[in-house]
């Protein structure tokens, strides 16, 4: 039963281009079908999360993330009464604009594309759910509903106004083109924030990253358990299952240990999430986006505790020095390979050749080249990096 404040499926404010009502599905679980079956949803599964593609098969990619991502936004979104075809859609969307080589091939684009517009991974996601497949016979993208696009849009909070987050939107700054291109046909009302299920959808990726990046990080020998047990929470789960199954083999003991991590994160949302819907009383979807704060979030002291995992993995995972040899090494394919198709346009394959026509100036050409180059897998980014410049 959803609550009054779930977005309701028959309320939808509807596409860009109707459609008649699906006689067996909800809109909202429509655009999970259509996002699950999108060409870019696909590549996720050679789109790296931390290691590069190639550097193991057992490993997260973007693929198994998102996946990951939609269990625990549809565990969440159903213990709280929301929508949970809306929370999966957004999950599954929300890493849809990744480019390769996780966020190394990201940092790598933002300088290349700053002369022409920039690029925001949660801008290109826009832009492939709007514009980039093109599979249907009456328009491009997916046509999703405008609930689902404002959630892949404003997943993480307003884009500009006094709720934006100034670090990651500096008063006074553009908004990425590929968002505005979006919000100038289907207004987002980026001032607000997103609906409840988006907001499930941003803290789920949060939990899934923080389980499985220590998940990794433990296979790759990065760091131990004996590492982890100097650490809040993580040395609390450890000593619990120690006490519970003494002499417990390594596979398993870490298994039990980190998914009582994801428990943890789970039901502290969970508490902090009911209570604070209970203290606020919302009756609409609106009431949600009107707030002046995110009403889906951890407690304080368990999101200090969280920083200092962070803190531990950005030193012990994301700056290892196996990784960082990585990052140098396709932080410099994708600085060679986005310059040569702006100069040799011709290199681009041939479906690609009427947009690269059409181009009227060096920023519409950067933007089809960044399409090209951002949708592409890592291993794919690799190959041509090698077939064409040897």
């Amino acid at each position: 039963m959803l609550k009054p404040y779930a977005s309701q499926p028959m309320e939808t404010r509807g596409r860009l281009y109707p459609e008649e009502l699906s006689t067996f599905r909800s809109p909202f679980q429509r655009d999970r079908d259509r996002i699950i079956h999108s060409s870019a949803f696909r590549r996720l599964k050679h789109k790296t999360q931390v290691f590069v593609e190639h550097e193991g098969d057992y490993y997260r990619t973007r693929l198994t993330h998102s996946i990951e991502v939609a269990q625990v936004a549809r565990t969440l979104a159903g213990a709280l009464g929301l929508n949970e075809g809306l929370a999966e859609a957004v999950a599954l969307a929300h890493d849809l604009g990744h480019s390769p080589f996780g966020h190394t091939g990201e940092d790598a684009l933002e300088l290349l594309m700053e002369p022409y517009g920039g690029f925001d991974h949660n801008a290109q996601a826009l832009r492939i759910v709007t514009k980039l497949e093109k599979h249907y016979a009456t328009f491009d993208g997916l046509n999703l509903t405008w609930e689902s696009l404002e959630g892949i849009a404003k997943h993480n909070g307003p884009i500009v106004g006094p709720n934006a987050d100034k670090k990651k939107h500096p008063e006074g700054a553009e908004i990425p083109y590929a968002l505005k291109e979006v919000n100038d046909q289907f207004d987002l009302e980026l001032h607000t924030f997103a609906s409840a299920e988006a907001q499930v959808a941003a803290i789920a990726d949060d939990v899934a990253y923080n389980h499985h990046d220590l998940h990794d990080g433990l296979r790759a020998g990065l760091f131990t358990a004996e590492d982890l047990m100097e650490l809040p929470l993580t040395g609390p789960a450890y000593e619990e299952v120690d006490r519970l199954y003494p002499g417990l083999e390594r596979n398993r003991r870490d298994h039990e240990a980190l998914r009582r991590i994801f428990g943890y994160m789970v039901e502290d949302v969970l508490t902090i999430a009911s209570n604070r819907l209970e203290s606020a009383m919302p009756e609409t979807a609106q009431d949600i986006r009107d707030m002046d704060r995110t009403i889906i979030r951890f407690s304080k002291p368990f999101f200090q505790n969280l920083k200092a995992i962070k803190s531990f993995l950005f030193k012990r995972m994301y700056r290892a020095p196996s990784v960082v040899k990585e990052r140098k090494r396709v932080t410099e394919m994708v600085n060679t390979l986005f310059p040569l198709f702006m100069k040799n346009p011709e290199l681009l394959p041939e479906e690609w050749r009427h947009e690269v026509e059409r181009a009227g100036s060096d920023t519409e050409l950067a933007r089809i080249v960044l399409d090209y180059v951002a949708g592409m897998t890592d291993r794919f980014a690799i190959q041509e990096f090698e077939r064409l410049c040897g």
